[in-house]
């Protein structure tokens, strides 16, 4: 028979005392799968809070995670997750993380409770204070009242929610989450983009953001390691990174566009189409430029300034220069 007692009065559960240093430091990491190089000298260190793990599908970003996981053995290199070294505490790391993976991963033929509960006992609860912190975790991603139903019935959405609660059941030290918005509906995205938030600026909980979405990254997230193709592209503060880039100007112009790119970019500025027929154009910090030139590189190459206005930097134009699309 499934448990059906009535849920214990819902706590806070995220206590305040929380990892004080970085919470992962990868030096030199390489990772292989076969003869095919996963991770080329990966070095970053990832401090507390919220970091987004940014970069297109297949730039390494999942294969990172489960070498912090102690999953996957580098060639070469060293990681420190909460100040253990991988390659001696693995296990120690994993009791601390809760890992929110990209696939499904529930067991079939349990209600979420049942199944929650039973994560918070492989995590080290005893069974009495598992199963009270999977009512008090299933209320708080929003399936108190669906906490019995078998997971096989659940939506993506609801699945998704799921894998969150798990993950924090245990009251971690640091949350992995892998593409946590993953097939959601845009109600059910942005409901999940609130918790993560909530999760980092409200209960103080630390965070790896594994996402190729950078809207998500860019509302959850202090800070950000992009990554493309195996490597470090650029990290910091997202605020700092955004600001360093300089001056950004929307441009439309009316004549042969491509031909105009190739003179702004010949000219110093880096230019990034959008899909509006307005290019975003780049003016490195420190850099004399400005509208008047732009016009006068316009009239030069007879070409007609339709619209241009000053716009604030995103993390996209970050992401755009860190992966070499600028």
């Amino acid at each position: 028979m499934p448990d059906i007692s009535p849920a214990p009065p819902v706590q806070d559960p995220f206590p305040p005392d929380r990892f004080a240093g970085p919470v992962v430091q990868a030096d030199q990491l390489d990772v292989r799968y076969g003869k095919n190089v996963a991770l080329n000298n990966v070095t970053a260190v990832f401090p507390t809070g919220a970091v987004g793990l940014l970069g297109p599908n297949g730039a390494g970003k999942s294969t990172l995670l489960k070498s912090l996981l102690g999953f996957l053995v580098p060639v070469k290199g060293s990681m420190k997750v909460l100040g253990l070294d991988v390659a001696s505490s693995a296990l120690e790391i994993r009791e601390r993380i809760g890992y929110m993976p990209e696939s499904d991963a529930h067991i079939p033929g349990m209600n979420a409770v049942t199944f929650v509960a039973y994560c918070g006992q492989l995590s080290g609860l005893p069974a009495v204070d598992a199963m009270q912190r999977a009512h008090e975790v299933l209320y708080y991603v929003g399936l108190g009242e669906a906490r019995y139903r078998n997971i096989e019935t659940y939506s993506t959405g609801m699945k998704q929610r799921i894998k969150l609660a798990q993950a924090i059941v245990h009251d971690p030290d640091l949350l992995f989450l892998d593409e946590p918005t993953n097939g959601m509906d845009p109600k059910g995205r942005e409901e999940m983009l609130e918790l993560i938030h909530d999760l980092a600026h409200n209960k103080n909980v630390n965070l790896i953001l594994s996402s190729h979405l950078l809207p998500d990254v860019e509302y959850t997230c202090d800070h950000v390691v992009v990554m493309d193709k195996g490597t470090v592209s650029t990290c910091g503060p997202i605020a700092a990174l955004k600001g360093s880039h300089g001056t950004v100007y929307e441009l439309r112009v009316k004549g042969e566009q491509d031909r105009f790119i190739e003179v702004l970019r010949a000219a110093g500025y880096e230019v990034a189409d959008t899909d509006e027929d307005v290019m975003r154009v780049f003016v490195p910090g420190g850099s004399h430029h400005g509208p008047k030139e732009l016009f006068a590189l316009a009239s030069r190459q007879q070409i007609q300034v339709r619209h241009l206005r000053l716009s604030m930097p995103t993390l996209e134009d970050v992401f755009a220069k860190a992966v070499g699309e600028a």
